[in-house]
C-alpha cells in the first residue's frame, strides 16, 4: 500500500512515534507526517532552512524533537525553531550536511555526516550523549546510513552505503563507546541505505537502487527480500499499532524519468514486530565543547 499522495525528492528518517509516523525529505528541511489515509498528503510538521536527515523525539516534551540537520544537530520546538547544539561539520574541507540519526535506547543520539558530492571518506558518526554532550564517533565515512539499535542497544549497525557494507558494533550500553568494527553484509548491488530491527534481531534494510527491502538474521544470512515499485527506497521502520507494519520512504532525487511511485511511502504488513523510535533522553545539559574520540579508520 502507498501512503500520501505525495512524492519525495529524497525521503528518509521515517519513525514511527506516538502512534503515527513521522519522516524526512531531506534536502528541502521538511519534517513530515504521514497519513493513514492513501489519497491524503503528508502533513507537514516543520521546515528547517537547510537540509534534515532524521529526527528522534525528545522523551516527556511532546512536539520536541532532536534533529540530525544541517551541518550538525539541533533541537526543534513545536513551532519548527531550531536551537543548535552543535556544527562539527562547519569546518569541514568540503561543503557537508548531517545524513541520517537514531536515538538509541539508552537515549542517546546518533547521526551520521557526508559531504554534498559524497567525497570518499569524508563523513563521521556523532554521538549526542544525555548531558548534551556531541562525540565524533567514527571517522572515514563516506555515505553513513543507520545506525540501527537491537532492542537491548548492545548491538549497533551502521551501512556505508557508498561502499555497499553494514558494519556491526558492540556498544557499551553505559558509556555509549563502540568496539571493533565487525563485517556484517557486502551487497553485491545496490546500496545499504535505512535500517531498523525487529524483536527477533533481525535487521531491515532499503537497498537504494534495487527497488527492494532486505531482512537479514542475526547471523547475517538473507531471510527475505521484499520488492517494491520504486528504484530508491531510502529509509524504513516498523510500526501501526501491532509494529508489524513496514513503513519505507523512497526518492526521485537523479531519476531521469521517475515512475508514479519513486518518491512514495509503502506500508507492507510482515510477521516479525518492531518497537516505536526510542526517544532521547536528555538530562541537564552542561553544554561542553564538542570532543573527538573517533579512533576507528
Amino acid at each position: 500500500m502507498v501512503l500520501g499522495t505525495d512524492r519525495l525528492e529524497l525521503g528518509e528518517g521515517i519513525r514511527w512515534t506516538d502512534d503515527h509516523a513521522v519522516l524526512t525529505d531531506i534536502l528541502s528541511g521538511r519534517l513530515l507526517a504521514a497519513p493513514d489515509d492513501p489519497t491524503a498528503p503528508h502533513t507537514p510538521i516543520a521546515r528547517l532552512p537547510c537540509p534534515l536527515g532524521a529526527v528522534a523525539p525528545v522523551e516527556g516534551r511532546p512536539g520536541h524533537w532532536i534533529a540530525a540537520a544541517g551541518t550538525g544537530v539541533c533541537r526543534v520546538d513545536p513551532a519548527g525553531r531550531a536551537e543548535w547544539i552543535a556544527r562539527p561539520e562547519d569546518d569541514a574541507p568540503v561543503p557537508m550536511r548531517m545524513n541520517d540519526g537514531v536515538a538509541d535506547p539508552q537515549g542517546r543520539f546518533w547521526a551520521g555526516s557526508m559531504a554534498h558530492d559524497a567525497t570518499g571518506d569524508a563523513g563521521s558518526l556523532y554521538r549526542l550523549d544525555r548531558d548534551g554532550r556531541v562525540t565524533r564517533v567514527l571517522r572515514d565515512i563516506t555515505v553513513p546510513n543507520g545506525p540501527a539499535f537491537t532492542a537491548d542497544g548492545t548491538l549497533m549497525y551502521l551501512a556505508d552505503s557508498a561502499r555497499g557494507v553494514i558494519r556491526r558494533y558492540r556498544v557499551d550500553p553505559a558509556s555509549g563507546d563502540l568496539g571493533t568494527p565487525e563485517p556484517f553484509v557486502t551487497l553485491a548491488s545496490g546500496s545499504p541505505d535505512g535500517m531498523t530491527t525487529d524483536t527477533e534481531g533481525g535487521l531491515w534494510t532499503a537497498v537504494w537502487g534495487l527497488g527492494q527491502v532486505h531482512r537479514y538474521h542475526p547471523d547475517g544470512a538473507l531471510d527475505r527480500i521484499i520488492d517494491l515499485p520504486a528504484a530508491q527506497p531510502a529509509g524504513l521502520c516498523l510500526g501501526g499499532t501491532d509494529g508489524r507494519t513496514l513503513l519505507v520512504t523512497s526518492a526521485h532525487i537523479g531519476l531521469p524519468a521517475p515512475g508514479p511511485f519513486d518518491g512514495a511511502v509503502f506500508a507492507v504488513r510482515v510477521d516479525v514486530p518492531g518497537t516505536p523510535a526510542s526517544p532521547y533522553r536528555p538530562t541537564v545539559p552542561s553544554a561542553p565543547a564538542p570532543t573527538d574520540r573517533a579512533d576507528t579508520p
